[in-house]
């Protein structure tokens, strides 16, 4: 690759991304949207988070790229649970919002059955759901250097399903249930309430779907229960506690340490854990000015507000021990490393032990059968789990495999986070909307399946899929894993190739030409020059975010469609957040007068906008505003039809020319164009690098402005690690079931 020119058009010659260029002089007031740079909110104002707040604490993998992912994506989710929308669906034909929202309702029915059924205490690394002596003596023998005492187990394993033999004549497809309705008056007592308190009445909608009937007495009772709602921060919720309560209110007040520690591990969720270290949460009460952190995080654990965790020593390891013993053993114990202290929400609890459950059941339940082919089809028959990786060209050989299976006569479906290369959309395929449906016991009408882009499964995405699974059933994951995490919480391919507790195919099928060199390089850390004679790759240098916007737009109404073929609508633009000069929005604005000039007259958008709806939280599917009604925005996202409610609009939708990485994931377009302006530096990480370069299949134009941050960021830029228990909960369930 050779020098640039300084042409801003594909026929510049492609120079390596790394190559330095002129440094740009950030402004701090337009920098990239970081999930660590949340906009100070107005502590006396209570509200949604703004657009900026939203995206800084989205559920991003808590690597800082800035992607703000919660902005459209975490909203949608928000809103999607405050105002109870009931577009659940069940029949053919369903819309993918529908479709995600339906299988959403599904897991939180299947999480109150487990949590109905698990009123006992379980055994350590499982949750702790016993007396609030129990839990509180757990923390504390902790704490102290001795060995927490034993807690009794209590078998419950769920009822198996029979697995089935042949498929019905006739596919059940159960309807999805629906969320709660809330009154009118309920929701008219809380708005007195929070006017009382100082608070937007406009929040009263989603105040009442969270807290429910009671809600208008909950904050009455505890006015920091607001901190429920998504988007209310702390200094927010004390300023309508102090509007009720007057001189009662102080940072010391029971009441709010408990909601604090809860906020606290929902902030974590955002950024990908399942759970927190106990120190961790101590850490952030103090940040919060809570005036005793330790007693604070007690408290919560009485109040059930959080759950307590610890993984038990195996007993071969532990032994039994004597009065004699317990001295040497707190010694030992303050020598050696001990599991840490984990808290955690009732939520992301019940979702990871039902998926490690689900998984288990899996491997316990297939009859192993020798199948012809390569060796995914063989470990496949073997296995009732198998973890499949490799990059863009790997995806054919699942596809293979599917089809395979529908030789042998077996029920298969292939499925994918997003619907390409012949997979139909997870969300679809729980609610019923696509697929084979359901059998008479509930459970999907399967023999095998395979699934695409494993890792962005979130841990309750994931126990959806694995509840719905029938006993034998086999499952293939397959995936990427250089590639961004999911964007909700848990990691739960990773954590699977970790535990190695099923095969693992690792594909030999490289991606081909210069982008899927490039592209592989940046998987293992190196940013490579690569030989791009068809302009594969061009480089276009800029010195500040207001030249990377009209380079951007240059690039995609005129250079690509001209020297590459590829036209505007079939290039997308991805950066690294939706603030700042340079951001999704500021990009979308310069895109939208260019390609699609118009007065918004539809809630901001025309006919022909291109557009990026998000039913649900990590769910982005792009689009084209095709009309408007009484009805709402109709989309016509990939040839199907697409509702957005007006009410829902400005939550769940977003212009769509540009796109952050996160909403990219899954999905490959003709031509990519990736903006990296001088003051992303900070959000660029390897993983996110290797993504958004690989969303591109024939084109790739890096509008570079950030010098030597892009290199460093390949070479260095490691995500951090998440927090979670699915590892742990699945290894212990299969070494209890061999010692057995």
């Amino acid at each position: 690759m050779t020098e640039p020119s300084g042409d801003t058009t594909p026929e510049a010659a492609p120079t390596p991304p790394g190559e330095p260029a002129e440094p740009t002089a950030a402004d701090p007031a337009e920098a990239t949207e970081s999930p660590d740079a949340t906009a100070a909110p107005d502590p006396d104002a209570v509200g949604p988070a703004a657009e900026e707040a939203a995206g800084a604490e989205g559920p991003a993998d808590g690597d800082g790229d800035g992607d703000g992912d919660g902005g459209a994506e975490a909203d949608s989710g928000a809103t999607a649970a405050a105002e109870g929308d009931a577009a659940g669906a069940e029949a053919p034909g369903v819309s993918e919002a529908q479709a995600e929202l339906a299988a959403q309702r599904e897991l939180r029915a299947r999480i109150e059955q487990r949590k109905a059924g698990r009123s006992e205490p379980v055994e350590a690394g499982g949750k702790l759901s016993g007396t609030a002596a129990d839990l509180l003596a757990a923390v504390r023998a902790v704490e102290s250097g001795a060995r927490p005492a034993a807690v009794p187990r209590v078998e419950a394993p769920a009822p198996s399903r029979p697995a089935p033999a042949a498929a019905p004549e006739t596919t059940v497809r159960p309807p999805a249930p629906r969320a709660p309705l809330v009154t009118e008056e309920t929701t008219a007592a809380v708005r007195q309430v929070l006017a009382r308190g100082g608070a937007p009445e406009a929040l009263a909608g989603q105040v009442a779907a969270v807290l429910g009937e009671g809600a208008a007495r909950a904050l009455e009772d505890d006015p920091w229960q607001l901190l429920a709602v998504p988007g209310v921060r702390p200094e927010q919720a004390d300023g309508f506690g102090r509007a009720l309560l007057g001189a009662q209110c102080g940072p010391g007040d029971p009441r709010r340490a408990v909601a604090l520690a809860a906020w606290l591990l929902e902030q974590a969720a955002l950024k990908g854990h399942t759970a927190l270290e106990i120190g961790a949460v101590r850490d952030g009460l103090a940040g919060l000015s809570v005036p005793d952190p330790d007693k604070a995080v007690e408290l919560a654990v009485s109040e059930a507000a959080v759950l307590v965790f610890q993984e038990e020593e195996h007993e071969d390891e532990a032994g039994e021990e004597t009065e004699e013993d317990v001295p040497e053993a707190a010694g030992a114990a303050e020598q050696g490393p001990q599991a840490p202290v984990l808290l955690g929400l009732e939520r992301y609890a019940l979702a990871e032990e039902s998926l490690a459950d689900g998984l288990a059941r899996l491997i316990r339940t297939v009859e192993a059968a020798e199948w012809d082919g390569p060796e995914l089809a063989r470990a496949a028959g073997a296995h009732g789990l198998v973890l499949h990786t490799g990059g863009e060209a790997a995806r054919a050989e699942p596809a293979a495999l599917a089809e395979a299976a529908r030789a042998r006569g077996l029920r298969v479906a292939l499925a994918a986070h997003t619907a390409r290369d012949g997979a139909v959309p997870l969300a679809r395929l729980l609610s019923g909307g696509a697929g084979t449906g359901r059998d008479a016991e509930g459970a999907l009408a399967l023999d095998l399946l395979c699934v695409l882009d494993a890792p962005q499964l979130d841990v309750e995405s994931a126990a959806a899929l694995v509840e719905a699974l029938p006993d034998g059933c086999r499952l293939v994951l397959s995936g990427d894993p250089y590639v961004l995490g999911a964007p909700g919480p848990g990691r739960v391919f990773a954590d699977l190739l970790a535990a190695r507790v099923a095969p693992q195919i690792a594909s030999r099928t490289p991606d081909p030409g210069p982008l899927g060199e490039l592209v592989s390089g940046i998987g293992i850390g190196e940013l490579s020059q690569v030989e791009a004679p068809g302009k594969e790759v061009v480089i276009v240098p800029v010195r500040d975010a207001g030249e990377a916007v009209h380079r951007t737009v240059q690039l995609v109404a005129d250079s690509i469609p001209r020297a590459i073929g590829v036209p505007a609508e079939q290039t997308q633009v991805i950066t690294v957040g939706h603030g700042g000069s340079a951001g999704t929005r500021a990009l979308n604005t310069a895109l939208k007068q260019r390609l699609n000039p118009g007065p918004g007259r539809f809630g901001g958008y025309d006919p022909g906008d291109r557009v990026a709806h998000s039913p649900a939280p990590g769910r982005t599917v792009t689009g084209t505003v095709v009309s408007a009604d009484a009805a709402g925005l109709h989309l016509d996202c990939g040839g199907e039809e697409v509702v957005v409610p007006k009410e829902r609009v400005e939550s769940v939708l977003r212009h769509g020319w540009a796109l952050t990485a996160h909403q990219a994931a899954g999905a490959r377009w003709p031509a990519a164009v990736v903006v990296l302006p001088g003051d992303a530096a900070g959000g660029l990480s390897r993983d996110w690098v290797y993504t958004a370069f690989g969303r591109a299949e024939r084109h790739l134009s890096v509008v570079h402005g950030v010098d030597q941050a892009l290199p460093r960021a390949v070479a260095e830029g490691l995500p951090p690690e998440r927090t979670t228990r699915l590892r742990p909960l699945l290894e212990a369930l299969l070494q209890d079931e061999d010692e057995v």
